[in-house]
């Protein structure tokens, strides 16, 4: 009996942690949108092991910076850009939501360009028609789907992280010298190195997931009906909650990180593959997946064309909806995904704007892998003076009260700030 009991209750705690899951998870997985795995598999390919310390040593920066954002939303019951509306001039309030719609705007395109051009590893399509109708699918499912039932599409989407993990331990390691790659640091002062390293920062500890975890937090909150976001409606116990939210969802993005830089170090940089510069050169990582298997090949580029595409239906709507609650939070407009379009027209409107802008992106003639790449550098220079805010909201007693950042908090948001404003100023240098 003690044993059957003992049974019920582990699953019982499972199946309450599950549900504790959310806008942390989602931010989480979102952070290893196609950006991402461009940018992680390109640092594998060029550097080999030379950067798979950095997935270790950005964990608990990652986690604090996103703590800080999903515990400013909670607290306050509101979005940032609100919460720095009401605390600074307009100067800082429109710089900061500048940043954040002109990196996310940039950002969607690249992705959108890299769902296509993945598509197309498989597909007869156009290009042209294959960004059309990842753009509407988009628009729809975030525009006419309410938020339980989208934040629910967001956490099956993350699934499509597991074929990186999987792939890991199918290929053999040597698995002294990645441990030793994973923990001791190697760093080279060049401008290869500085800029996919500020890539790297980018893509993981990137703008758009400040806004749209603590902007997730808020929904979150209305959706459990608790005062109407107000402090009253917040106790220890829901920030307890948030915490481990996020730090599994955190947890996951890096093991993931890890995952795609090891593939890419074992996988391309061992077999040649130094630079790449299409889809079907970022799918080879995946063949030793399916290498016993007839045309190992062509499911490879099915495994990694799922995996974009996935990330990519997840990651866009995170691009364009934290971009549209700061611009809704900036001029007092109504924002939340659980509103319909008839009631929220600018929130919806700098959606589909956002999204449009960035579909446009991809007739200018850039190519979607690089762009990608760029992109995630673009975002680790942005992020910097954001952080800067994070850190003066998060640890400030009239905005935060009680909850305020305690010195671990602290010490971590400020060490992030200075590490990614000296990889900029860095890359700016060896420039």
């Amino acid at each position: 009996m003690p044993l059957k009991t003992n049974n019920k209750r582990s699953k019982k705690s499972f199946w309450k942690w599950i549900t504790l899951l959310g806008p942390g998870l989602t931010t989480g997985a979102a952070d290893d949108d196609p950006s991402g795995i461009a940018t992680y598999s390109q640092t594998g390919a060029q550097f080999g092991y030379g950067q798979l310390w950095t997935a270790l040593y950005m964990l608990p920066f990652m986690t604090a910076v996103q703590e800080a954002c999903a515990r400013i939303g909670l607290v306050t019951g509101k979005g940032i850009a609100a919460v720095v509306k009401e605390n600074y001039s307009r100067k800082v309030l429109y710089g900061v939501v500048g940043l954040v719609v002109v990196a996310n705007t940039i950002n969607i395109g690249a992705d959108i360009g890299a769902m296509a051009a993945a598509a197309e590893l498989l597909i007869p399509v156009p290009f042209v028609v294959l960004t059309l109708l990842f753009t509407a699918t988009i628009l729809v499912l975030e525009i006419f789907t309410n938020y339980k039932t989208y934040s629910g599409i967001l956490k099956w989407l993350a699934l499509a992280l597991l074929s990186y993990p999987i792939t890991v331990f199918i290929i053999h390691q040597d698995w002294g010298t990645v441990l030793k790659a994973t923990v001791v640091p190697h760093i080279e002062f060049s401008f290869a190195f500085l800029f996919i390293i500020t890539g790297v920062f980018g893509t993981t500890i990137t703008p758009y997931m400040f806004f749209w975890e603590a902007s997730q937090e808020v929904e979150e909150i209305k959706e459990k009906g608790h005062a109407d976001g107000n402090k009253k409606g917040v106790c220890w116990e829901d920030i307890h909650n948030m915490r481990k939210d996020n730090t599994t969802g955190m947890i996951i993005s890096e093991f993931t990180t890890w995952c795609i830089l090891l593939v890419g170090a074992t996988v391309l940089y061992k077999s040649g593959v130094k630079d790449i510069k299409t889809a079907a050169d970022a799918a080879k990582a995946l063949e030793p997946l399916v290498h016993s298997f007839p045309n190992a090949g062509y499911l490879a580029k099915l495994i990694f064309s799922i995996g974009i595409i996935g990330l990519g239906l997840l990651a866009v709507p995170v691009l364009s909806g934290s971009a549209a609650y700061a611009v809704s939070e900036a001029f007092d407009w109504k924002a939340s995904l659980n509103l319909k379009l008839n009631r929220a027209h600018g929130f919806y409107g700098v959606i589909t704007i956002a999204t449009i802008i960035g579909l446009i992106i991809n007739f200018v003639g850039i190519d979607p892998v690089k762009a990608l790449i760029y992109t995630a550098v673009l975002n680790g220079v942005a992020a910097v003076p954001l952080l800067f805010l994070i850190v003066k909201i998060s640890a400030s007693e009239k905005i935060m009260g009680e909850y305020k950042s305690g010195w671990l908090s602290k010490a971590l948001l400020w060490f992030t700030f200075v590490v990614m404003g000296g990889a900029a100023v860095a890359l700016f240098f060896t420039i």
